[in-house]
């Protein structure tokens, strides 16, 4: 494993642990992991009650309003968040730099309405984007610390080779951002041990495992989450079990709920 609280069934530590899956619309799931005959307006008061975390994906492809990020946020329970991957016209570009209006329309466009509720925002880049450290940190310079008085955290889900680098770690710290720690076969691994929160997106899951990862698979991620919460720096941890086998991310996330000894 790369990385070496105020909720009381989801803190370690005095750190806040949060496993979730992508989304919560997928048919399959409608078959092993929402009660039969379920209707789709109740699928996130379910997922949000059996998990402690969802990382929205249709904040990527589309915007929404004010009223959707409440609605949300009135259907899901105390201590529950949504980690909201900023919207690509602010990470799909030639020139970073030029990002500065497409990131205030999605930072603007009502994810405050989530208020306590609001965790990471994920900016994902193109599999082609490679790093070019001037335009990078003039990218992350646009970057806001905060939203209608709540603190925002960034992840930055990078996917090109060249990012694997000491370099991409120091200036994303310097910006206060952390980088995803991606479990894939085509993404590199970047972790940073000394980053604030710790943000991993887990997509090896496998059909033909119940849980997508074994459960000594799921062990060793556990055990690297209790050393990040634990020790003179506890800190948090954000844990999304994401495509792979997507249909067996919620038993994969709730079986590591379970060797964590955490419940939703």
């Amino acid at each position: 494993m790369e990385i070496s609280a105020n909720h009381p069934a989801v803190a370690l530590c005095n750190s806040l642990i949060r496993v979730g899956i992508g989304g919560w619309t997928f048919e399959p799931w409608r078959s092993n992991f929402y009660p039969a005959g379920l209707s789709h307006s109740k699928e996130l008061h379910h997922a949000s009650r059996q998990l402690t975390a969802i990382e929205v994906n249709g904040t990527y492809y589309s915007t929404f309003k004010p009223p959707t990020f409440a609605k949300w946020h009135a259907e899901t329970p105390e201590g529950f968040l949504f980690s909201l991957k900023a919207h690509r016209f602010a990470t799909h570009r030639r020139v970073l730099a030029d990002a500065g209006d497409a990131i205030a329309r999605f930072v603007d466009s009502g994810i405050s309405e989530l208020k306590d509720k609001l965790g990471p925002i994920v900016w994902q880049f193109m599999p082609t984007k490679a790093f070019d450290p001037d335009d990078f940190e003039a990218f992350l310079a646009l970057l806001p610390r905060e939203v209608d008085g709540l603190r925002l955290r960034h992840a930055l889900d990078v996917r090109h080779p060249s990012f694997a680098t000491p370099a991409f770690v120091a200036l994303a710290r310097r910006h206060g951002c952390v980088p995803v720690c991606t479990d894939s076969e085509k993404f590199p691994a970047i972790a940073d041990a000394e980053a604030d929160f710790a943000y991993l997106r887990l997509m090896r899951s496998q059909a033909d495992v119940p849980t997508g990862y074994p459960a000594k698979a799921i062990a060793q991620w556990a055990q690297g989450v209790r050393a990040w919460t634990g020790g003179e720096r506890p800190r948090d941890v954000f844990v999304y079990f994401i495509n792979g086998a997507k249909e067996r991310a919620p038993a994969g996330a709730m079986e590591l709920l379970r060797q964590l000894g955490l419940r939703a």
